[in-house]
């Protein structure tokens, strides 16, 4: 299969479940909701070492928030409904608190809840006050600069992360083009991110390494300048190598964020083959092959 003369590989990427909640955070204006989602979904890149992966899914108009100003959606996904929890506690009470005119809202239906301005409220030293409103709860926390208005429980539900594809191409200047590229088509896609900087990854790993205390490594059969040295899967005339990893709420919306990525990657000169990441099968139960998510439309 080829995409605009681009090689499609016959080969799946393979993801596996994760469980998401999605925040909705709103302030006086776009610049400050961006502030504040940005610091929150900072270091958040892979669970390996972050904790959680995050990233900011769409902006919100005023009209479609509960308290009627601009707002951005954040995506944050973990392994372990624990380990998220945690982490959502420390990033809305660290990082959209302590933002100048925030709040922050739940914006996901999901099957399990978790308390957060249940618990942020008690920084406001027995002065905060709650109020329901059409069955939601929410905390209004004195800070220096007014109020922070945080819902009560947050809710999270199962998730897919892994979903990725490779780029190949001619030398680093194309390649990142073509990364851009997927990654501005990505954002149209709702229920997604793409967790790492600017939606691109450079280090893809491979599990295992040669020293034992390491669980992962470079991916070595897809790094240029290793290869007179090692087992490589880089065609000749491919100098350059760079991964979009995406996580959502579903199949779909990866299948969909996966599609649309790689045609707008097709489009730069000098793009020779789109690929893919997976471990045989072993590690997740999502399995997208790219040429059924691209056949549909060819």
């Amino acid at each position: 299969m080829q995409v605009n003369g681009v090689e499609i590989e016959d080969t799946f990427a393979e993801a596996f479940d994760m469980i998401a909640a999605k925040l909705l955070i709103t302030a006086r204006d776009e610049k400050w909701a961006l502030h504040a989602a940005s610091t929150a979904t900072g270091f958040a890149t892979s669970v390996i070492a972050c904790g959680v992966e995050a990233g900011i899914e769409s902006l919100v108009e005023p009209d479609r928030t509960p308290d009627g100003r601009p707002g951005v959606n954040i995506l944050i996904f973990g392994m372990s409904e624990k380990g998220l929890s945690d982490q959502l506690m420390r990033r809305v009470g660290q990082c959209i608190m302590t933002c100048p005119t925030t709040a922050c809202f739940n914006n996901l239906d999901g099957e399990k809840t978790v308390k957060i301005g249940g618990k942020l409220r008690f920084f406001g030293d027995g002065f905060q006050l709650s109020k329901r409103v059409d069955g939601r709860r929410f905390w209004r926390i004195p800070v220096m600069e007014g109020e922070f208005l945080v819902e009560e429980e947050f809710r999270m539900r199962k998730a897919i992360g892994g979903g990725n594809f490779l780029i190949l191409g001619e030398n680093v200047d194309c390649v990142l083009r073509a990364a851009e590229r997927a990654v501005e088509a990505i954002r149209g896609v709702e229920n997604v991110i793409t967790p790492f900087p600017g939606g691109v990854v450079r280090s893809g790993s491979k599990v295992g390494s040669k020293y034992k205390f390491l669980s992962a490594s470079t991916n070595t059969e897809y790094c240029p300048t290793l290869r007179p040295l090692v087992k490589t899967r880089i065609p000749e005339g491919v100098n350059s190598v760079l991964e979009i990893v995406i996580n959502g709420l579903d199949e779909k919306s990866v299948s969909d964020a996966m599609r649309v990525g790689i045609e707008s990657a097709c489009s730069v000169e000098g793009i020779k083959m789109i690929s893919a990441g997976n471990y045989g099968g072993k590690l997740g139960k999502y399995l997208f092959h790219l040429h059924k998510i691209l056949g549909e439309k060819r």
